[in-house]
């Protein structure tokens, strides 16, 4: 599965996290959101709690798979092309 540089900022807003983080801040925070959004809790549905669960693989598939930080340099050299079609967007 090819993560875009998109989605990894996305997760990241999803989450609430900074760019710098470890994986044991991703597990920590997607517990904390999950048990908010949770739906048996009140206030809490499946969509948000589809969105966290999204939110946490992306991050830890990121994590396991490139580098351990989320800085926007990092993310561009792990997907170049990304910033290639940034330009093209009007």
């Amino acid at each position: 599965m090819l993560i875009s540089y998109d989605e990894i900022h996305q997760a990241l807003d999803i989450l609430g996290l900074p760019s710098l983080i470890t994986k044991e801040d991703i597990k920590k925070r997607y517990r904390f959101v999950a048990k908010s959004v949770h739906p048996d809790k009140e206030g809490g549905s499946n969509e948000a709690m589809e969105r966290a669960n999204w939110a946490y693989t992306i991050l830890m598939q990121y994590i396991d798979n490139f580098r351990f930080t989320f800085d926007d340099e990092e993310i561009k050299k792990q997907f170049p092309h990304s910033s290639h079609a940034q330009r093209f967007k009007m």
